[in-house]
């Protein structure tokens, strides 16, 4: 079989596909098959079918026996823009057409009618005996639809469940291993673990079932595979996330209780008070007044929901304004309350479980390295012993200076109170201390001068107040411009002979880019990220003025100016602050995104088994949502394509339930084509998107506030300011003992009194402040409390006595 380009051209985009591109993908599945699989040619499946036996007399397959097969296949087109599939299953003599447009039993017994009349033709012509006097058995199959309901469909042989099934042996291989190395009890007391196994033999018994019966069943389980996922390496920060949500939780149901609780008091009051007035349909029964006052909680329906009952008499607007008021500003802003109170506390806990989980660690290896001749504090030899593995890829100059930076006795020994700030002091990166000259120094007399004098022009303050003032006449000019090009259609001639002022802001962001990196020497003025910031947005200004002198296109100009704009942000210190958030938070923010896409795959696939077979079409006729499920030609809604045909649909339709504008109209039309109960999935979806939102909310919260604080108590205005360093001079003599080859020699260091010497190099370590190191500054006060309540371990309790 030999396929042509426009074959493979009908691959691309929602081209027709033709014969020979199914028949060949339907060859290459059967050869990979392990059954006995025969695919008769389209064109003579097609004539089968249809019954044109006549043409048939020169493809009689004279060279098959179609007895020897299992299965045979033929695809046929039928009206000459139509695939059916026609499948013969030989040993069980049945024989099923499966279409997208659900033939009915008799076209299928024809269409049996019409090959037992081929096989007749061949036993008549060739004398071919094989299948000829069977009485073939007619089924029904549902196959795939698309849609709309009258494509072709997609045909996907069976081997999804064996796809599964084989996924799920390689995750049961890593179990066992882990079982095989942990042993048994451990196994069983690894939450994560035990969770991940009882979820593995639950889809393990569902696939084997559904392979053995060869049809699906409703299938809630596919929905539990995140958890697979989250437990991989990867997913560190993601299990973080969920921990921090599970364990929010209890909390969260106090304040949902109580939240649901006057809900269920407001329907019983609402009930008694309109379920008499004629046409309100919102609390005609008990169950109506429950779901309208929960849409209500969500404001999606309002003042709909009160304008039946505000018109029978006014004063019934007070029901619902208490309602709101104990509700939705007062309830739900507490419920985030309690979340931002319980995370931070998490917070504030961790880092206390994480303190003294290090001071512990101190005080074992304190004990393990302490000598009898030095029961006291530990050696420059036994702490280089521990640098060797603590620290492995450190030089043996970086070592010393870490123990003489630890050492501030002066001993040569580290008492135990020393040798707890190893951990600040160990990650340290040591660098000769330069002197704070300009880099242009080196350069000849003249240059040094001019780079001295730019130095001084762009750390002066009027500089950054022009700047400023610069940066907000472009917000004016381009405000002005845009509302003259929205409003005049001929401004756009106009502007194009203005464009030189554009190019006026452009340079002048250009000549203070280049007079900053001149003045702070590129290296100080690369790594400020502020100033990093002000290059790449100043790049793309310049790529967008480029790009409207070459172009002409002033529209494209309009896109890509107000990226100008974003220096804005640098002005005040509370704008740095957001900014500086929303990196801090990229990586958290990035493990929320991933958790919220698991909780939209769950209820995604729960709402396919649930709706898929919806029809949303006109489907609420008499009902107050029926013009937003209309297909008349003068409806503006379209509300009948939220639906949960597939996954990618299904991800939509949940992302709108999200922003919750209009969400009970989705969640009606699918009430009303289905079962009323359909609404309990809507609203946990609800509740459960609630909570995780508030959740980010929280610790969103908590990381500006932390920011804030911070900078406050600790002035950290800066980049520098979130630097952790330290200084330690370095005599010639210790130099040449650090560098010199012999191995033992530092062992002749036990006291600096032999190195005093006016010859020094002075070191410089330093590393980033860590969030660990800032709750150490906030909380110095709390931490000798939490110490002492949990039993401190001291410098005493930690020497042993030698004997």
């Amino acid at each position: 079989m030999i396929l042509t380009v426009r074959d493979f051209q009908t691959l691309a985009g929602n081209n027709w596909l033709t014969g020979e591109t199914i028949e060949y993908y339907m060859r290459i599945l059967a050869l990979r098959s392990s059954r006995r699989i025969f695919v008769i040619e389209y064109h003579v499946a097609t004539n089968i079918i249809t019954g044109r036996i006549g043409l048939l007399k020169k493809q009689l397959l004279a060279k098959e026996n179609l007895k020897e097969f299992e299965v045979i296949l033929g695809l046929c087109h039928l009206r000459q823009s139509h695939w059916a599939l026609l499948f013969i299953h030989v040993p069980s003599k049945t024989l099923a057409l499966l279409d997208s447009l659900q033939r009915s039993l008799n076209e299928t017994t024809l269409a049996a009618k019409h090959f037992r009349r081929y096989l007749q033709l061949r036993h008549h012509m060739l004398n071919k005996n094989d299948l000829q006097d069977i009485n073939w058995k007619v089924t029904l199959n549902d196959c795939s639809r698309q849609p709309d309901g009258s494509s072709c469909g997609v045909y996907v042989m069976k081997i999804h469940g064996s796809l599964e099934l084989l996924g799920l042996i390689i995750i049961s291989l890593e179990l066992l291993m882990k079982l095989q190395w942990l042993g048994l009890r451990k196994f069983l007391s690894h939450k994560r673990t035990l969770i991940k196994a009882i979820t593995l033999m639950i889809m393990l018994a569902e696939a084997v079932t559904v392979l053995v019966r060869q049809t699906n069943h409703f299938r809630v389980t596919r929905a539990l595979r995140p958890i697979f996922l989250i437990d991989t390496h990867y997913c560190g920060g993601v299990r973080r996330f969920v921990r921090q949500i599970l364990q929010s939780v209890p909390p969260i149901i106090d304040m949902l209780v109580l939240l649901l609780f006057f809900m269920a008091i407001f329907s019983i009051l609402g009930y008694y008070l309109f379920h008499d007035i004629p046409g309100n349909i919102y609390f005609a029964k008990i169950q109506d007044s429950i779901v309208s006052l929960f849409v209500l909680m969500t404001t999606a329906n309002f003042p709909d929901v009160m304008m039946p009952a505000y018109h029978d008499t006014p004063w019934s607007a007070t029901f619902f304004i208490s309602y709101l008021i104990i509700e939705l500003y007062f309830l739900m802003n507490l419920v985030l309350a309690v979340v931002y109170d319980t995370f931070t506390g998490m917070e504030k806990t961790k880092f206390c479980k994480l303190l003294q989980h290090k001071r512990s660690g101190c005080v074992h290896a304190f004990k393990l390295l302490i000598s009898r001749q030095s029961s006291t504090g530990i050696s420059i030899r036994h702490f280089i012993g521990l640098m060797k593995y603590y620290r492995p890829h450190k030089r043996r100059r970086d070592i010393y200076l870490t123990f003489k930076s630890l050492n501030q006795s002066k001993t040569g020994f580290l008492s135990m109170e020393e040798f707890y700030d190893i951990y600040n002091f160990a990650a340290l990166s040591w660098q000769v201390k330069k002197e704070k000259d300009h880099w242009l120094d080196s350069a000849c007399g003249p240059c040094s001068q001019i780079g001295q004098g730019i130095h001084w022009l762009v750390t002066w303050k009027w500089f950054d107040y022009f700047i400023n003032t610069v940066i907000a006449g472009n917000g004016v000019w381009l405000i002005y411009e845009t509302i003259m090009f929205s409003n005049d259609p001929y401004y756009a001639e106009w502007a194009s002979h203005t464009q030189w002022v554009s190019v006026v802001f452009v340079c002048l962001y250009s000549i203070e880019v280049v007079l900053k990196v001149l003045g702070l020497g590129p290296r100080d003025y690369f790594t400020n990220g502020w100033n990093v910031f002000d290059f790449l947005v100043t790049v793309a200004a310049v790529v967008g003025c480029f790009t409207e002198l070459v172009t002409n296109k002033f529209s494209l100009a309009i896109v890509i100016r107000p990226i100008r704009l974003l220096r804005i942000f640098r002005l005040k210190a509370r704008y740095r602050d957001v900014f500086g958030t929303l990196f801090v938070l990229l990586p958290r923010l990035f493990s929320a995104g991933i958790v919220l896409l698991i909780v939209y795959y769950f209820f995604a696939v729960i709402g396919m088994e649930c709706f898929s077979s919806a029809d949303l079409k006109d489907c609420c006729v008499g009902t107050p949502v029926e013009a937003f499920y209309s297909t008349a030609n003068d409806s503006l809604y379209y509300y009948y394509l939220n639906t949960f045909d597939n996954i990618l649909m299904s991800g939509v339709t949940l992302f709108e339930l999200t922003v919750v504008n209009n969400w009970f109209i989705i969640m009606e039309g699918h009430a009303y084509s289905t079962t009323e109960w359909s609404r309990i999935y809507f609203m946990i979806f609800y509740l459960v998107t609630m909570v995780v939102m508030t959740i980010v909310v929280a610790f969103i919260l908590e990381a500006f506030l932390f920011r804030i604080q911070c900078r406050r108590k600790m002035s950290m205005d800066t980049f520098e300011e979130y630097v952790f360093s330290n200084e330690t001079k370095l005599s010639v003599a210790e130099l040449e003992l650090c560098y010199s080859r012999t191995r033992n020699i530092i062992d002749a260091m036990p006291t600096y009194s032999d190195f005093h010497s006016e010859d020094t190099v002075v070191y410089v370590g330093k590393r980033l402040r860590s969030k660990h190191d800032l709750y150490s500054i906030m909380y110095k006060a709390d931490i000798e409390v939490w110490l002492e309540k949990n039993g401190r371990l001291d410098s005493e309790d930690a020497t042993v006595e030698v004997e």
